[in-house]
């Protein structure tokens, strides 16, 4: 399969409010509005991103699916979460889910919640313990930024 996009839809009630908590939170861009569906994006880093928030109710949907959205995690991965936690939860006071932490498999992170109930772990990658550093395929952290190594 040749894909040439892929993005989350969340199934909402709350299409607009969603909306405007991603663009002012997030800095995402509103694509496309409707009051059934809104396409968002986020082109300000080296990738862009795309979200869309639709009306759980929608015909597009099938009837028996026809639920808003449940045990979904949106991981932003950022260079400094400590300036995305002060920002976020204590200048903006969204909800705390999860107090910011180091974790040994090579996170520093803490969740939020937008508001159908999605949690959101914004995340900066960290050195894992050398216990959980064995588990990873692939490394995807680096102690000397500067050299280019991981």
């Amino acid at each position: 399969m040749i894909t040439s996009s892929f993005y989350p839809v969340i199934l909402t009630e709350k299409v607009a409010m969603s909306a405007q908590f991603y663009t002012t939170y997030f800095g995402f861009d509103t694509v496309y509005e409707a009051d059934w569906y809104v396409s968002l994006k986020l082109s300000k880093g080296k990738v862009p991103y795309e979200l869309a928030l639709l009306d759980a109710s929608h015909p597009t949907i099938p009837s028996i699916y026809r639920k808003t959205v449940q045990g979904l995690i949106l991981n932003f991965e950022v260079e400094n979460v400590d300036e995305e936690y002060k920002r976020l939860i204590q200048e903006e006071k969204l909800p705390m889910e999860l107090d910011i932490r180091d974790e040994a498999f090579g996170q520093r992170h803490f969740i939020t919640s937008d508001p159908n109930g999605v949690l959101i772990d914004v995340i900066q990658i960290i050195p894992p313990s050398e216990a959980e550093s064995a588990q990873y395929i692939e490394k995807v952290w680096s102690n000397d930024k500067d050299s280019g190594e991981a």
